[in-house]
């Protein structure tokens, strides 16, 4: 009776799993990357929608509702089909990269934060900064600890103010800037919509589109608390599918439209399309620049929140397993893992400090960690991807609520559009950036490698340690 009650109280409506998902994926500062590819934007987006974020999508609804595999996320479904060692593999690569990733999502409410109260050192003074990072993600820790129902709260405030709401402006101001007449800097034509893949760049600038979509997967840990899951987790899908191309379509178009790319910043040029673009209409209204300023970084403290239990729940069945510290199994009265969690901020700790103190924008040491994320994420995906191919070719007997449409043959085809662009991701991501010389590129490709091989070998290792200990319990 108890756990009924429980499981109504922590019940997920279709919108609070869709605003908690799409918090996960979709990021309006992202636009101003997608932007740097001009009209080519349009191409890549649809092109990594259709081969990579699809099939991602399509097949995770089909795992998410297998019966038996509701606990857990991706580690349910890989430990079900190629063994609990990949299935701990699959999940400890899709935390580990989140973990690195807080530290990037906070510089940017960092920098909304800097610009709305004329605050340069924090941006600038990496004590500051450094303390900024840890304030922030402390506090949405903490705020998480409340349950699911503090998560989707703030992942539907993020989503609708931080998200929905500034790309809807963003779209009726770029409309009337272009109804005006006025010059706008990106060349929009047939010509220019397929880019030239016979440059290596231009395949590195493909893997950035897939980049963005990366995280779909990571909301399934909670749904089995999601209302009537095996309609609304597909559904939930396939609307943030459709929704994050048109929505990242419009905005990047509109950064590259209003931001001439010699003046284009990565990180703030989302606050200055809006800024030009509000200014242009009303030349004395930057307190409404700054207003959209405080929407920004509210999107991505939803990002953040949204992050900060679904991974750790699939780490909390792998503890329940025994392949963790039992000490990691312990959870509050709101089912939260809290000393995993815990454990997760003393990680982000870390690396904010090495990000903060040992990086800067060309800093080798900072792009290896940022692609080093990337790369262990990349696993994590080809992990997902054979789970599937297992559970289509040798579990199809298993009962599941959903199952990608067109019958065998094209689940294959879904998967393995997927599974090859995945593949064609991880490779490239080893191309060092334009922007290092030599000396540096060399220098990057060696610690990364060898990053690369310790982290994927970690899990592994921990599995074998706890499976011993297991088996020695076990025969006692």
């Amino acid at each position: 009776m108890k756990q009924a009650q429980a499981a109504k109280k922590n019940s997920l409506s279709l919108f609070a799993f869709f605003a908690m998902t799409a918090s996960m994926v979709m990021t309006v500062y992202e636009y101003p990357t997608f932007a740097t590819s001009g009209f080519n934007l349009v191409f890549f987006l649809l092109l990594g929608g259709i081969l990579w974020f699809l099939p991602v999508a399509l097949c995770a609804a089909e795992m998410a509702t297998v019966e038996g595999w509701q606990e857990g996320g991706i580690f349910a479904w890989v430990g079900n089909t190629l063994g609990e060692r990949f299935g701990f593999a699959a999940i400890f690569f899709q935390w580990f990269q989140i973990t690195v990733g807080f530290v990037t999502m906070i510089y940017f409410i960092l920098g909304c934060v800097s610009y709305i109260f004329n605050w340069n050192a924090l941006n600038n003074v990496p004590v500051i900064k450094f303390i900024g990072v840890l304030v922030i993600f402390w506090v949405l820790t903490f705020s998480q600890l409340g349950g699911t129902k503090n998560t989707a709260k703030i992942a539907k405030a993020g989503f609708i103010f931080g998200i929905l709401i500034p790309a809807i402006i963003l779209f009726g101001l770029s409309i009337a800037y272009i109804v005006q007449g006025n010059p706008i800097d990106v060349k929009i034509g047939a010509q220019y919509f397929v880019p030239d893949f016979s440059k290596v760049n231009t395949l590195v600038i493909f893997v950035s589109f897939i980049l963005a979509y990366m995280g779909v997967e990571a909301s399934a840990s909670h749904v089995n608390e999601l209302d009537n899951a095996k309609k609304n987790y597909p559904l939930a899908m396939i609307i943030l599918v459709i929704l994050a191309i048109v929505l990242n379509t419009i905005g990047g178009l509109t950064v590259a439209a209003v931001v001439p790319q010699s003046q284009l910043s990565l990180s703030a040029g989302v606050v200055e399309t809006f800024k030009a673009l509000i200014l242009h209409f009303a030349p004395h209204s930057t307190w409404l620049v700054k207003l959209i300023a405080i929407l920004l970084a509210l999107g991505v403290m939803g990002e953040v929140s949204a992050w900060v239990v679904g991974p750790s729940r699939g780490m909390y069945a792998a503890a329940q397993k025994g392949i963790l510290p039992k000490s990691l199994t312990k959870t509050n009265e709101h089912d939260v893992p809290v000393n995993l969690v815990f454990v997760q901020g003393i990680i982000v700790t870390i690396w904010a400090a090495v990000l903060t103190f040992g990086g800067g924008g060309n800093n080798v040491s900072f792009l290896t960690a940022i692609s080093l994320t990337v790369v262990i994420y990349l696993v994590g995906y080809l992990l997902f991807f054979i789970a599937y191919f297992t559970l289509v070719l040798k579990k199809d007997n298993l009962k599941r609520s959903y199952h990608v449409p067109g019958g065998k043959t094209f689940k294959l085809i879904v998967a393995a559009c997927g599974f090859a662009t995945s593949i064609f991701a991880l490779v490239i991501s080893f191309v060092p950036s334009n922007q290092l010389n030599a000396k540096s590129a060399h220098e990057y490709l060696t610690i990364l490698i060898v990053s690369f091989v310790i982290t994927v070998l970690i899990p592994f290792v921990i599995y074998a340690i706890t499976s011993k200990k297991r088996e020695v319990k076990t025969t006692k």
